[in-house]
């Protein structure tokens, strides 16, 4: 009954909070001078002086999904529909429905730094209990020290001089898009070589600049897993090294981890923002930049909405698993029941 009363808290506190994200892009983007509407009212004015204010009101309401001569709380209900209706409003700039433009580009912006971040985190679980084990040797010092220099290196400048080395003076892969031209979409060989050509900077990118810190903290967790008294006591049961390795100190090591990771997912949005600017690849963060630099209201509110709806639902993912992959953390935070 407790674990069950921890989950229900838990999902209606993400629910409160979607809201309160979906309040606050509404409030932000009118309370702003040129917000939205007035600056939707204006552009079509100017397109069209002899256009009637209805018709201007219309269209309007068809691009922003509210109509301006309404009550303030008449639009702000208008707005929450829409948007639990999945209606985001239309793009000023490529004139298309909002909802349409994010559907297309989230699988491709998952795909790259979901990808990046998979394979990220399996090389720091890897490296850092590696790491582990030899401990105070020349090997843990020299990839220690790589793993620090390498984090403190932003991703954006990783991607600039990834670009600069095999793009410009290599021509080793393509600079923009998500394929070339003329390769045939489907299930083929041709056509998969080609997505990972467009999509392997951008991924290293990530993967060179983020496995630092994971790696670290793995080696650290690892180190003091392996001071515990269990695993001097499995040693003495004569358990194969194997068994500890997996088992007791990859197993225990990782959970501090997981959570940061799972959180980590929620910022793939928000992340590919300018990585996705520089490598000119069309996911969310470039239609999201796009929509900052043409001052297209509706793309950027249904952008700053996905990101946002991406925190919440991560957050909330590592908040009710973290108790199931770990006994100790309990149903609702007492650990003293698990002992």
């Amino acid at each position: 009954m407790v674990r069950v009363n921890y989950y229900v808290k838990r999902v209606i506190r993400s629910f409160v909070t979607l809201v309160l994200v979906i309040s606050i892009t509404f409030g932000l983007t009118r309370l702003m001078p040129g917000g939205p509407v007035d600056y939707m009212r204006a552009k079509l004015r100017k397109q069209n002086p002899d256009m009637p204010a209805e018709q201007v009101d219309q269209l309007v309401q068809a691009y922003v999904g509210v109509k301006p001569d309404e009550p303030i709380y008449v639009q702000y209900w208008n707005y929450v529909t829409n948007v639990l209706q999945g209606d985001l409003g239309e793009s000023t700039y490529y004139n298309e429905p909002v909802a349409q433009i994010y559907a297309e580009a989230i699988p491709w912006t998952l795909f790259v730094l979901g990808t990046a971040m998979l394979v990220t985190f399996a090389i720091a679980i890897s490296l850092g209990a590696l790491l582990a084990y030899k401990e105070g040797s020349r090997f843990d010092s020299a990839i220690s020290t790589i793993a620090i220099v390498l984090n403190s290196v932003p991703y954006y400048v990783a991607a600039i001089i990834l670009i600069a080395v095999f793009v410009t003076n290599l021509g080793m892969y393509p600079l923009s898009g998500r394929t070339s031209l003329g390769v045939t979409p489907g299930f083929n060989i041709p056509y998969i070589l080609d997505l990972l050509r467009h999509a392997t900077l951008p991924m290293l990118s990530v993967i060179v600049t983020g496995f630092g810190v994971q790696t670290l903290a793995m080696r650290s967790n690892s180190i003091r897993i392996l001071g515990e008294d269990y695993i001097r006591v499995a040693r003495l049961r004569m358990l194969p090294t194997s068994r500890i390795a997996n088992q007791y100190v990859a197993r225990n090591a990782i959970l501090p981890i997981y959570t940061g990771f799972v959180i980590q997912i929620g910022f793939i949005f928000g992340g590919s923002i300018i990585l996705e600017d520089i490598f000119r690849y069309p996911g969310v963060g470039f239609y999201f930049f796009d929509a900052i630099a043409a001052r297209d209201y509706p793309l950027m509110m249904g952008g700053f909405l996905i990101i946002s709806v991406a925190v919440v639902i991560a957050v909330s993912v590592a908040d009710l698993t973290y108790g199931l992959i770990d006994p100790r953390a309990g149903a609702g935070g007492d650990q003293s029941e698990a002992y």
